[in-house]
């Protein structure tokens, strides 16, 4: 019997030892005794450890390394496939074997004979002579093991382990509600006179997504056609749909997901700020903000400080906004203009951009087709970094015909790392939104046959619009500008050149720096050479008019208020539920909503406004009290992105200095010193708001940060 056991387990992807993981082999059936099975192992290796270990680099950090790494690459392949090919056999797995991951990582975190190892290099005589890098790895390994409870004794210990469980289950619960929410939501329409307005790359998605639900014979010409919840097709109907009814429900659809019937994720969020406040407590803080920003750059009253500042920066812009968009709409004569509501606002202030900068969303997107958009981005990073990017299909496996797998090379042709492109939206089975995330991070310790270091690996997902029939993926500006933001990510994920696995990439920076890359790339879309290089129209090759570059440049700024406000929204309701509210107490979480909604809504949010039950971010993701750190980041991006513009964006020479300078600073570095210390060796000096508001036309306000 045993024998087939063990057979079993070697034809186990999960278990194999892998250049590429097995993403085309993997299946729900591979996950518990995958899962199980390597908890074991890691488990005999931590006990291995613990027998060991001693306050020496390499009886404590490489063994150390090589745990976290392997949980974290396996784990991360199954995580992964959820989210880009979830299906009821993956989910019911992954439930039943995070309770065993989760006992393990706070096994491996509350670990005592390893936190005193760290301690004795901490205090020992050599402590002055390791790197910058090496020091930063002990200061956050003692930091997270006091944040993973190490201190805590028996009884407190074990309450603590009982929070971290049922927070995963949680926040598991919470993504899956969402993503069941918005797959629920259909509307069928057979009418075409209901559609006006939308322009035919959404009439094409509306069909395509008709015929994947069993009507065969749908076309974007004569329907039937299905609106969903998922991105592409929401903001199609708020920007378009001249229908205001059709507006009014799948706006009220889309702020009301998961709040009813089933998969109401309101008692979850009461339940996961009730734990995440005890966690607080039993840590010895006051609130759970205290215990997020323990590992941030910024202090909460920073974080206040600067979204204040903002605030006060976009209001009066913002109020300004929607006076311009009910002049408008009454000179359009709308019956709606002296009642704008929610639903009103996206589509006609789409309108009244277009009037204004005469640009339209649709017409742009012959100009953005997906391969020359990657072309374009691809050559300006050879130009600021010296890098090629080639395509690598078929070197690794992929877990769907879409994606497309890239290496990264060096000036001298030598890989320096990869990266897979995910780049469909595929409702049925893929979350919403766009993200990267780590596959391999670059490591010595982790080499492998005779190389000296082992590469970095990423992986890019995004939600645009498939191709339909032989046109390929033609994206909106936006699209374009997550495409960069993703792939700046990817970029301080693959260029680092620190060979310390456990600081290399994004991993040890501080969560409110990790969006300076990203954000840095977006300001590229706008700049002459870059967006020429990719606005070619997709038939003709024509070059975007130079009249239409003005008009997009001008718009760039066009309700900058609103749309900064908005964020503002976002980053206030997440520090004061983390930090004021009292879960059970007086007040809901929609109070609570309301009340900052006052300060950060110009337009009061609808009664039945329940958009926290979606807010995935901070209620699934790791941005809990860190949703700030998108603003906190843009002022870092965009007064790193100031620095080539005080170079001069269109002197190559310069532009190629500068950014040799931002590669060996922000991209480098990795977590390997503290991002201030990394910003100040980019820009020569602490950062200024100055350039955030100057790029948004918010400027007359003065602000330091």
């Amino acid at each position: 019997m045993v024998s087939l056991v063990d057979e079993s387990l070697d034809a186990n992807p999960l278990l194999w030892d892998f250049e590429f993981p097995p993403f085309d082999v993997v299946e729900a059936k591979h996950v518990r005794p995958g899962i199980r099975e390597l908890l074991r192992r890691l488990e005999g290796d931590l006990v291995e450890l613990e027998r060991t270990v001693g306050p020496k680099w390499s009886k404590l950090v490489d063994p150390l390394e090589r745990i976290i790494d392997r949980l974290q690459v396996v784990w991360g392949i199954v995580n992964h496939l959820k989210t880009v090919k979830d299906s009821p056999e993956l989910r019911s797995a992954v439930e039943e074997v995070q309770p065993d991951k989760v006992k393990f990582q706070l096994r491996l975190g509350q670990s005592k004979p390893i936190y005193d190892a760290f301690k004795g290099i901490q205090d020992s005589s050599s402590w002055s002579s390791l790197s910058d890098a090496r020091k930063r790895i002990v200061e956050a390994q003692i930091k997270e093991a006091v944040l993973n409870g190490v201190a805590l004794e028996d009884e407190q210990r074990e309450k603590f382990n009982k929070i971290e469980q049922e927070l995963e289950k949680l926040s598991q619960k919470f993504s899956e509600n969402v993503l069941d929410a918005t797959k629920k939501f259909e509307k069928l329409i057979t009418d075409k006179k209901e559609l006006l307005g939308l322009p035919p790359t959404a009439l094409g998605l509306f069909a395509k997504t008709a015929r994947s639900k069993g009507h065969e014979n749908s076309s974007a010409e004569n329907g039937p056609w299905i609106v969903t919840l998922d991105h592409p097709s929401f903001t199609a109907v708020m920007q378009h749909a001249q229908n205001r009814a059709l507006r009014e429900e799948v706006y009220r659809a889309h702020v009301t997901l998961a709040s009813a019937e089933g998969l109401n994720n309101t008692p979850i969020i009461d339940q996961i700020l009730k734990l995440k406040s005890e966690k607080a407590k039993l840590l010895g803080y006051n609130n759970y903000a205290e215990v997020s920003m323990a590992m941030k750059m910024a202090t909460i009253e920073s974080a206040e400080d600067l979204i204040e500042k903002l605030r006060n920066a976009s209001w009066n812009a913002a109020v300004q906004d929607l006076e311009d968009i009910k002049k408008f709409a009454t000179e359009k004569a709308a019956a709606e203009a002296g009642t704008l509501s929610h639903w009103d606002i996206n589509f006609w202030s789409e309108r009244l951009r277009e009037s204004k900068f005469d640009i339209n969303e649709e017409e742009l997107r012959p100009y953005f087709s997906l391969p020359k958009v990657m072309d374009g981005l691809f050559s300006l990073a050879n130009k600021l970094f010296e890098i090629s990017i080639e395509a690598a299909d078929g070197l690794a496996p992929v877990w769907h015909p879409d994606v497309r797998f890239y290496c990264v090379k060096d000036a001298s042709g030598n890989p320096i790392a990869y990266f897979y492109f995910d780049p469909y939206s595929r409702p049925s089975e893929k979350r919403g939104g766009a993200w990267m995330d780590e596959v391999f991070a670059r490591s010595h310790v982790l080499a492998r046959d005779g190389s000296s270091v082992r590469l970095p690996i990423a992986h890019m997902v995004c939600n645009q619009t498939p191709p339909v029939g032989d046109k390929p993926s033609l994206m909106t500006f936006r699209e374009v500008e997550t495409v960069f933001h993703e792939f700046g990510h990817a970029l301080q994920h693959m260029l680092t050149k620190q060979d310390e696995g456990l600081v290399a990439g994004i991993r040890g920076i501080e969560w409110d720096a990790v969006e300076l890359p990203s954000q840095f790339m977006e300001n590229w879309c706008y700049q002459r050479d870059t967006l020429m290089s990719i606005a070619k129209h997709y038939e003709t090759g024509d070059s975007l008019p130079e009249e239409i570059y003005q008009k997009l440049l001008a718009a760039k700024t066009f309700r900058a208020g609103s749309l900064s406000l908005r964020q503002i929204r976002f980053a206030s309701i997440d520090l004061e539920l983390h930090t004021q509210y009292n879960p059970g107490g007086s007040e809901s979480i929609f109070d609570v909503d309301r009340r900052v909604g006052r300060r950060t809504q110009v337009i009061s949010p609808l009664p039945e406004d329940r958009f926290l039950c979606s807010f995935s971010h901070i209620f699934a993701g790791g941005y809990a009290a860190g949703y700030y750190s998108y603003k906190w980041a843009e002022v870092l991006s965009a007064d790193a992105f100031s620095a080539f513009e005080d170079a001069g964006l269109d002197n190559d020479e310069a532009i190629k200095t500068t950014g040799q300078k931002f590669r060996e600073t922000i991209l480098a570095l990795g977590g390997g010193k503290p991002p201030l210390e990394v910003f100040i060796a980019f820009r020569g000096r602490e950062p200024s708001p100055e350039a955030l508001l100057r790029h948004n036309g918010l400027l007359p306000v003065t602000a330091s940060a």
